[in-house]
């Protein structure tokens, strides 16, 4: 059997979560997929560790953590070069029902107009709700948001339909895309890098695609929280820096000029909001974070962070 999909996972320090995701995969059943697993600079073993355990994967090592755009991105070169016909970002920190691949292909065989599908895609630790059940842009707003989170899933869930975005967290594209977009902005490091990706797809004309009977199941957060609460919290500062500063460089990277004034005024509201949440509950480095991503997104100022 032909193999045309590349499944691509990113690996740092977490050989448990990673070994988890490649054990699901190997439960599926259809179309033959290669793992390509890549590793971002870690320091406790796992690349060797997934390396022994799993000897039929293909395994890409970076000296450093280059993100996880700069992760996938080593993933889709591979791709690229190596005559695959799809990609497949996918989270580490997923399982995956045996069919989900099977979905994803069928569709896109059948449907040339399509450039990239995702699964619907439940929380892990309790498999009814939705963590993702499709992803939208108000453009009044310049708002980006995904349907159903911490919900049973509805009607319009259960259905085959065009969305706005695609989650880097399940992101199935046609490679003769990436050959025409390029891949993810490398400078973002992580977050928004999907939308980005996504809406230089659909600017080509392709549809985007969510697709219910394809199913994933997300651990979430896997890489941003710390495993002790301190009087910041559990997310690292620098998530707030990365997430805000990207959000507003893809809001005004994408947004058109006949909505920028409500754009903005939602956006000033949103972002106020937020520092002074941080201001009441005393996390000054987070608010200091969101203060920085504010003024550097504004100013297009774009640096390589690690998390």
């Amino acid at each position: 059997m032909t193999t045309r999909v590349a499944v691509i996972l990113v690996n740092w320090n977490s050989f448990d979560v990673t070994n988890d995701c490649i054990l699901s995969l190997k439960q599926c059943s259809g179309p033959a997929f290669t793992a390509i697993v890549v590793d971002n600079g870690s320091i406790d073993g796992s690349a060797d560790r997934l390396a022994k355990s799993h000897p039929d994967i293909v395994l890409l090592r970076s000296e450093k953590n280059l993100g996880f755009t700069g992760g996938n991105n080593l993933g889709f070169a591979y791709s690229l070069a190596n005559g695959f016909s799809f990609s497949m970002m996918l989270n580490n920190d997923t399982f995956v029902a045996p069919d989900f691949i099977q979905h994803l292909v069928n569709y896109m065989d059948a449907h040339p107009e399509a450039g990239i599908i995702q699964p619907r895609i439940h929380f892990n630790h309790n498999r009814n709700l939705l963590w993702n059940g499709g992803s939208y842009y108000n453009r009044w707003l310049g708002y980006f948001y995904t349907s159903g989170e911490n919900k049973l899933p509805a009607s319009k869930h259960l259905v085959i339909k065009q969305v706005d975005w695609i989650t880097g967290c399940a992101f199935f594209v046609r490679n003769d895309i990436l050959r025409k977009t390029g891949l993810l902005a490398d400078n973002m490091f992580i977050y928004s890098e999907d939308v980005d990706l996504s809406l230089r797809i659909r600017s080509l004309g392709y549809k985007l695609v969510y697709h219910p009977d394809s199913i994933v199941y997300h651990i979430a957060g896997m890489s941003n929280k710390s495993k002790v609460k301190g009087k910041e919290g559990v997310v690292n500062p620098i998530v707030h820096y990365l997430n805000q500063r990207n959000r507003i460089w893809v809001l005004k990277k994408y947004t058109p000029w006949y909505f920028a004034p409500s754009a903005l005024l939602f956006n000033l509201f949103y972002i106020t909001a937020i520092m002074g949440y941080f201001a009441s509950r005393g996390r000054f480095q987070k608010l200091r974070a969101v203060i920085r991503a504010t003024r550097d997104g504004i100013a297009g100022k774009i640096e390589t962070k690690q998390v």
